[in-house]
């Protein structure tokens, strides 16, 4: 049986899907509270500055993957009158961004759908822009899943990955370490009673590919125009590509 990471530790591939939906079960009801408690409220910047590179136009089908509570899928209908599709693996994230949508009485224009990010159920290209935000690297083999997404994209079709990446400003690495090991962690604790699953996600950090390597990994897979971005002296990066024509 093949092995993969779960954070630092080593897991057969076919058990990482139940462990990371038992994660995210877990924190579901406490994930956005959590998300401006761990990034000090920046991660709605970094979110607002995707959709603008997404770049959403009226009747474009746009598939926001690993979009559990609908954060990016709200400011997608925002800035648009796109057609969106949410798709996680996760069905207790799910819930939380339909009982959102429902809240705020956004009903139309947006779709949710429980689905593998590995095994996607959308037809071949049939989605003008994907984009994943801070999901690829819970994704057990994240190749098989870039090559899921250039299938259900139209050529040309663009695709954007949110995602944390590897510091570039020097020094600025050992306070982040310091604080994803020793502060969010009892964060979790406090405010999820869930400590162990913050400590996974602060692991399964260091364990996804730099800046470069994403890069390489999406030319592999077959995507074009691939760049990418660092923001926040590297705690994340957006790479981007497109299906070629």
């Amino acid at each position: 049986m093949a092995k993969t990471h779960f954070g630092y530790s080593d897991v057969d591939e076919d058990e990482k899907a139940g462990l990371v939906r038992g994660v995210f079960s877990s924190v579901a009801q406490r994930y956005d509270v959590m998300n401006d408690l761990m990034s000090g409220g920046v991660h709605r910047l970094w979110k607002d500055r995707l959709v603008r590179r997404i770049n959403p136009r009226a009747g474009e089908a746009v598939l926001d993957l690993a979009g559990g509570t609908g954060d990016i899928a709200f400011r997608i209908l925002r800035a648009s009158e796109a057609e969106v599709v949410v798709c996680d693996i996760n069905e207790a994230m799910i819930g939380v961004g339909r009982d959102r949508g429902i809240d705020r009485g956004q009903l139309e224009g947006i779709d949710w759908t429980v689905g593998d990010a590995e095994a996607l159920p959308f037809v071949d290209a049939s989605i003008d822009a994907c984009c994943i935000a801070f999901g690829l690297r819970n994704v057990t083999r994240p190749q098989v899943g870039l090559a899921e997404i250039l299938r259900v994209l139209r050529p040309g079709g663009r695709f954007f990955c949110l995602e944390f990446s590897k510091i570039i400003v020097p020094g600025l690495d050992r306070l982040y370490d310091a604080y994803s090991f020793n502060i969010l962690p009892k964060i979790g604790k406090i405010v999820a009673n869930d400590e162990a699953s913050y400590r996974y996600l602060a692991e399964s950090i260091r364990q996804f590919p730099d800046q470069e390597g994403m890069a390489a990994m999406m030319r592999r897979v077959g995507f074009a125009n691939v760049g990418y971005e660092s923001w926040s002296g590297g705690i994340v990066a957006l790479h981007r590509g497109r299906k070629p024509a």
